[in-house]
């Protein structure tokens, strides 16, 4: 069998023999009836539980509009302008203020700015990008339901209408992404962020892909959206050419229940456990470094058997990450010593990327992990307890040598854009 698994903006290839394949694990095949441009339309012009955009415009002076960062492949050249539209005609003289919500991640470039938005609508519109650190842009409301303090972005805040677009995939911790998500991690304080992601959050047991009730992650983001005032949503699903094959508008919660219902029926998926996982973070965007490859490697391990070998592939065009992710993968006691560290820090001294690292950590615990990149060079990811290969064909023959010549394996392609359930 051939496989491809994407990696940056192209693929990769390998053959895998047919007696040796348990299953690719891929998205449902659903062709929607429109063209995406007019599934977008469509939802703005019938949103759920909600007046239209150019009604909920029309009295409204500032109007913040809440946007994916560079990390993240909403595909805002179709989207944006849409609700650029909606809004003039219900209120040609509303100054719109576009927030990019960049939660802890760093500031995008010139380029990746008018990569993701276009030259015309980066140079027309005013942009503002969200920033963790400055306090003196933030505003604090009531403490979230985790009690953690919850500082906002007060441009979402003051605004006469907040609104936001997003995305909607199984998301690793959060359950799914879109919808409240914009609002926190999105445009919060890193207070309230690090807080949020403490260890005790991450190694709670609802803390899973694909799992709303009961997520403790859920539960405060579902606050911080209601304490900003988020009143709109458009949220997207897309395939695995990230294409657009689903759109949902109107009410914030309303809206994104039913595009989670959407996702799940495509991104549910359920398989055996094989010796070996195989699997991608979907290219870029979400590929661009090591800190985000987790992601893929957290859906492997619902399926990987243990004690066997995930192989993911990551680009990672932008390095390893964040230098504390780095930094604390090179704790000399190995991944044990890392998560009971980890373990004892108090919510309040949650360090950045510290639960990146607790996941990936507890999965080395009981995985091999090989990561198929040029993007980090070797000694770096043996020294953080990573194996590596600069192909899958590389990658595939040291999982042979790990386990055995005959061993079974399973091929994600788009790991970071599924989840699986483990049939025993």
């Amino acid at each position: 069998m051939q496989i491809r698994l994407p990696y940056g903006t192209s693929y990769l290839e390998t053959t895998i023999p047919d007696d040796r394949l348990a299953g690719i694990l891929t998205l449902d095949n659903y062709a929607p009836e429109k063209d995406p441009l007019a599934l977008v339309q469509d939802a703005l012009a019938t949103p759920i539980e909600s007046p239209t955009l150019q009604e909920l415009a029309r009295k409204a002076k500032k109007i913040v509009v809440v946007t994916s960062d560079h990390t993240r492949p909403l595909p805002s050249k179709q989207t944006l302008p849409f609700i650029l539209k909606n809004i003039r005609e219900g209120n040609p003289s509303a100054e719109i203020t576009i927030l990019i919500a960049t939660g802890l991640h760093r500031a995008p470039t010139d380029q990746e700015m008018v990569d993701k938005f276009g030259a015309e609508i980066v140079a027309q519109e005013k942009f503002v990008i969200h920033k963790a650190d400055d306090y003196s842009t933030l505003l604090r409301l009531e403490n979230l339901p985790s009690g953690a303090p919850f500082w906002v972005n007060r441009l979402a805040v003051e605004a006469d209408l907040l609104l936001a677009e997003g995305f909607i995939e199984p998301h690793f911790f959060a359950g799914y992404s879109g919808g409240r998500k914009s609002i926190m991690p999105g445009i919060s304080g890193r207070e309230t962020i690090l807080i949020n992601h403490s260890a005790g959050f991450i190694d709670h047991p609802k803390t899973q892909s694909g799992t709303i009730q009961g997520n403790i992650f859920h539960r405060d983001m579902e606050d911080a959206a209601r304490q900003a005032g988020l009143k709109f949503i458009l949220n997207v699903t897309l395939d695995e050419e990230k294409n657009i094959i689903g759109a949902f508008a109107g009410h914030p919660e309303k809206a994104f229940a039913h595009g989670v219902q959407f996702t799940e029926k495509l991104t549910k998926l359920t398989s055996k456990r094989a010796e070996i996982v195989l699997t991608s973070n979907g290219g870029y965007p979400l590929d661009q470094n090591l800190y985000q490859a987790v992601k893929s490697m957290r859906t492997a391990e619902y399926v990987a058997k243990k004690g066997g070998v995930i192989i993911t592939a990551a680009s990672c065009i932008d390095g390893i990450g964040g230098d504390t992710f780095h930094r604390m993968l090179l704790n000399p006691g190995g991944a044990r010593a890392i998560l009971e560290d980890i373990r004892a820090t108090e919510p309040t001294a949650t360090d950045l990327d510290q639960w990146q690292v607790q996941i990936l950590v507890r999965i080395l615990l009981d995985y091999k992990v090989i990561v198929v990149t040029e993007g980090v060079k070797p000694h770096d990811l043996q020294a953080m307890g990573l194996d590596c290969a600069t192909t899958l064909d590389e990658a595939l023959a040291k999982a042979y040598d790990y386990t055995h010549p005959e061993a079974d394996i399973i091929v994600i392609p788009n790991g970071a854009g599924v989840f699986v359930e483990s049939i025993e």
